[in-house]
């Protein structure tokens, strides 16, 4: 894949490691990220080599802090873009709207290879575009989360929506409420269950790689088809989720897949496994 101007990108034992690269502006997203982000997502789904992706921010301070505000809604285009695609906000009337965050999760951008998000910092604001896709959180013991827009004025919508795919409605409703005025600890997001883990910072990267490529060692089809149903089943009712399974069964099935899977339990070789 091409270089990137505002993400670090690598690919290791079958992982993606795409770091967003902005330490001095808290790793927040501009125009150039939000394109770059989108461009990476579209082509992870046409690349073979890799099956499972970890996402982070770089540096210790912050995951990501959301849009960079010193380019503000309203105020042109995204370059590289038509005059059709340039508008960030309201266009004519509310009813057209361009949303800063559309191009920068993975799953808006049809990706349903696992991403594994190892926070490190701060995670605020526009940072829930991105965490309320991933499918596994990991995060810092000094990583925080805190969504700011009711302080300064703004309506906070699309992230405590993405976010209540991951929260409790109460535990949305006080951490977007309360603003800039409390911020969540990493112990406190795993008590309620929206990270899986907590480790020293020291140990974040490591735990994210064995993971991610524990993820990617399982035959790709077969995982990305669980990704999709599971998805599924968060976004529809019941029954209805149910009632799609025999497809997610049999997009997600092949002969290859069950040989690749059946690989591994003839050669006797029996998996080290750990608890958590």
């Amino acid at each position: 894949m091409s270089d990137y101007e505002t993400l670090d990108y690598r690919e290791e034992e079958g992982v993606a490691w795409v770091t967003l690269d902005r330490p001095e502006v808290h790793n927040a997203f501009d125009r150039t990220m939000q394109r770059e982000l989108r461009a990476l997502w579209r082509g992870l789904r046409v690349n073979d080599d890799v099956r499972a992706v970890v996402l982070t921010g770089a540096g210790d301070k912050a995951f990501c802090t959301g849009i960079d505000r010193t380019e503000q809604m309203g105020d042109g285009g995204r370059a590289g873009l038509d005059d059709a695609e340039q508008r960030i906000g309201s266009g004519t009337t509310p009813f057209h709207f361009d949303d800063p965050g559309d191009w920068i999760g993975p799953k808006s951008n049809d990706l349903w290879k696992p991403v594994v998000a190892a926070v490190n910092g701060m995670a605020c604001g526009g940072a829930f575009y991105l965490l309320g896709e991933v499918d596994v959180i990991i995060a810092a013991e000094h990583a925080t989360f805190f969504d700011p827009h009711v302080t300064y004025g703004m309506c906070a919508v699309f992230e405590p929506i993405h976010m209540l795919q991951k929260m409790p409605l109460g535990e949305v409703l006080r951490m977007t409420l309360l603003g800039s005025h409390e911020r969540m600890s990493a112990g406190r997001a795993h008590q309620i269950g929206m990270v899986s883990e907590v480790v020293a910072e020291v140990e974040l990267h490591d735990r994210a790689r064995w993971v991610a490529e524990a993820i990617a060692s399982a035959p790709a089809l077969a995982v990305e088809g669980t990704v999709r149903a599971i998805w599924s089943g968060q976004e529809h009712p019941r029954s209805q989720a149910l009632g799609l399974g025999w497809a997610y069964v049999g997009l997600g099935t092949s002969p290859d897949s069950i040989a690749e899977g059946q690989k591994v339990f003839a050669s006797g070789q029996r998996i080290e496994w750990r608890l958590r």
